[in-house]
């Protein structure tokens, strides 16, 4: 029996397969860069790396929390995440955000900007393919592009010294625009 959102969707133009595989590319991009951001975040030693320890977390966490509310909606549109994990983050939709060779500040801080750039991209895309058509997968994405976008600007800032209008999150992870789409 077909879902009545997923016939809503599709009755609106969108091709339910091609948005499961951009939202599970999105998804197994999330959890790659948890697992890299981990190791990232572990590298970043000295005074300027405990300088910036605290904001990889941030985006870290904020990440898991983006991997945490694509699921369900994966899920509800009748797609389903690979069995294999291997599989699973060969699917990602960006680069590994992998320690660089000579792991400086600066070179773990162009690694992850990179890496908030490519997630603009990925989410920019589904917020464009979904407006006006799919509304649930549209404001999900939208949260994301969100916070993706000021993950992007922390980064530039910290690299350029150019000011971002970062502010402090109140709570580490804290994911203020996707919060809304965890279940807690």
């Amino acid at each position: 029996m077909a879902k009545k959102n997923v016939e809503i969707i599709q009755k609106a133009g969108i091709d339910v397969n091609k948005l499961i595989e951009m939202l599970i590319k999105a998804a197994a991009a999330e959890f790659v860069t948890y697992y890299y951001y981990t190791v990232l975040r572990s590298h970043a030693t000295g005074i300027e790396g405990e300088a910036i320890k605290e904001i990889i977390e941030d985006a870290r966490i904020e990440d898991r929390n983006h991997f945490e509310a694509l699921v369900p909606r994966i899920y509800e549109l009748g797609g389903k995440l690979p069995n294999d994990l291997v599989e699973f983050a060969r699917k990602a939709g960006c680069m590994e955000p992998k320690l660089p060779e000579n792991p400086s500040i600066k070179e773990i801080l162009k690694v992850l900007l990179e890496a908030e750039r490519c997630a603009v991209g990925i989410y920019s895309g589904i917020c464009k393919y979904t407006f006006g058509k799919d509304p649930r997968t549209y404001d999900l994405s939208l949260a994301i592009l969100h916070e993706e976008i000021e993950h992007e600007a922390w980064f530039e800032e910290l690299l350029t010294g150019e000011p971002s209008g970062h502010f402090r999150r109140r709570r580490p992870g804290e994911s203020p625009y996707t919060s809304k789409f965890l279940k807690t």
